[in-house]
């Protein structure tokens, strides 16, 4: 099942995604489960695809303006240089990381699929890093490997953003960088664990204005979701609605010669068979 957040006539709702257009649980759900993060805590998707099935769509996607899935999650982390070679890149002669790099972005600096991102004024430096991400379905803490893969939700995509002169204006953190406001983006939605299986093999592929640039598999992955999830729910207990940014590729637009930085009217793609494309279109600052 796919599910996705969205706004219409400025209200914010989520439905199940069926073809080209959207069954609104907001409408059938939403006293018992208000939001997406609230059914997944809420463990109704089974009421979900109950009270679906069979079910024309109330909406046209091409009418909606999609937010991310889960548009206030608690917790948005994302994990660094996680697949094989992207340590390479860096051409700092260190040695494989131990333990995953880690950092948390703002839900503000992300926008659903079709939404413009948005190149900062104040920085030329804006780059793109296509990702796959695991919701969290079920709560946690101190996880085993073992019982990690249960407490996926589903999978959805994510553009994590990055304004690359920022990221190193602290001497040990690259929150700035990574938290400009409409930087990056997630989406379309989420499909879940029973559809897109997250213990097996999944691609992941960025391309800009067509042109591809990443292009790669969990197979190479150096921190896999189920280390990901007992390392992280060994220091934070992990929520439903929760989100992790797996790691981008090698081919981000910093490791050209000269860099190839998103402009505005850019088109970012990315894409993963089993779950969609995400797309956005570069915009300016408003």
């Amino acid at each position: 099942m796919k599910l996705c957040s969205y706004s219409t006539g400025g209200n914010s709702r989520y439905g199940v995604v069926a073809d080209d257009g959207v069954i609104d649980l907001s409408a059938l759900l939403g006293s018992e489960f208000p939001d997406l993060r609230s059914l997944i805590a809420g463990n109704g998707l089974a009421k979900a695809k109950q009270v679906s099935a069979g079910r024309k769509p109330d909406h046209r996607l091409s009418d909606l303006v999609l937010l991310p899935p889960i548009p206030a999650p608690e917790k948005l982390w994302c994990i660094g240089v996680n697949y094989k070679d992207r340590n390479a890149e860096y051409k700092d002669s260190s040695d494989l990381p131990k333990y995953p790099s880690l950092f948390v972005r703002n839900p503000s600096s992300v926008v659903g699929s079709d939404q413009p991102i948005e190149k900062p004024k104040i920085s030329e430096q804006l780059d793109y890093e296509g990702e796959l991400v695991i919701v969290i379905g079920k709560e946690g803490r101190h996880i085993t490997r073992e019982n990690a893969w249960s407490h996926i939700f589903g999978m959805t995509l994510c553009n994590e953003g990055s304004v690359r002169d920022w990221l190193h204006h602290g001497k040990f953190n690259v929150t700035q960088g990574k938290n400009f406001d409409r930087s990056g983006s997630v989406g379309p939605w989420i499909v879940t664990a029973d559809e897109c299986d997250p213990q097996g093999t999944h691609d992941i592929v960025t391309r800009v204005n067509g042109e591809e640039r990443q292009n790669d598999s969990t197979e190479r992955l150096m921190f896999t979701f189920d280390y990901l999830i007992s390392y992280l729910s060994i220091f934070a207990t992990l929520k439903p609605g929760d989100m992790i940014a797996t790691g981008t590729p090698t081919g981000a637009g910093a490791r050209f010669t000269p860099p190839r930085w998103l402009k505005p009217g850019d088109v970012v793609e990315v894409e993963s068979r089993q779950i969609g494309i995400l797309r956005n279109v570069v915009a300016e600052e408003k």
